[in-house]
């Protein structure tokens, strides 16, 4: 069985793929993470995230990177967004994600093109989404819990800015894919977005 959940940043689609993981004891990949790390090595190179050529070339990086805190801060997340835009990256890594995604027994994979790039068979597809303003509040509370000093205001121009880069892409835009099932968890707690989650895909195999 394979679940994708897509949606846009701090909808809640991790969270609630490592729960669907972990009630259907199924592998899970975070395929933004990814993103991420190329956006790390981009840093680290010193190159710009919107070149073509050292985007791709920081896709060579390390797996131990993967395992990194760093690429969950915000700067990460901007430039994982700045180089997700060219289609060469996406290429680089659609292997890595479709290899995790028809293994044995299945998977829940969460990102933004899941359902419609990485794995349009899946069986189950929901897209999780939220206002921008519930999202930025979101990240906000997590960041500033980690200690980080952040404003509301920056994070949410930040969100936005995200959103329009990969809703806009020519490449794999983030949409619903069709047939996905989509969950709003603007007004939801975190167990409330959980179990709807879960009724979703167990609806599916009914």
């Amino acid at each position: 069985m394979i679940i994708a959940v897509d949606g846009p940043t701090a909808s809640g689609k991790g969270t609630i793929a490592k729960a669907l993981a972990a009630h259907f004891g199924l592998p899970h990949l975070d395929t933004g993470l990814l993103y991420r790390a190329v956006g790390r090595q981009v840093q680290l190179n010193g190159g710009n995230p919107d070149d073509p050529a050292d985007a791709l070339a920081a896709c060579g990086f390390a797996d131990s990177l993967l395992d990194d805190e760093v690429l969950r801060s915000e700067e990460v997340g901007g430039f994982a967004s700045r180089v997700s835009v060219h289609p060469p990256v996406r290429r680089a890594l659609y292997e890595r994600q479709r290899a995790f995604a028809l293994q044995e027994g299945g998977a829940v994979l969460d990102g933004r093109d899941i359902g419609t790039v990485i794995a349009p068979e899946a069986e189950v597809k929901l897209f999780i989404t939220a206002s921008v303003a519930e999202r930025a509040r979101r990240r906000w509370l997590e960041m500033t819990g980690r200690g980080s000093d952040v404003t509301l205001v920056a994070i949410e121009a930040d969100i936005a800015a995200r959103d329009a880069r990969d809703m806009g892409r020519a490449d794999a835009p983030l949409i619903a894919a069709p047939g996905a099932v989509l969950l709003e968890t603007t007004t939801l707690g975190r167990d409330e977005a959980i179990a709807a989650a879960l009724a979703a895909v167990s609806a599916h195999f009914r």
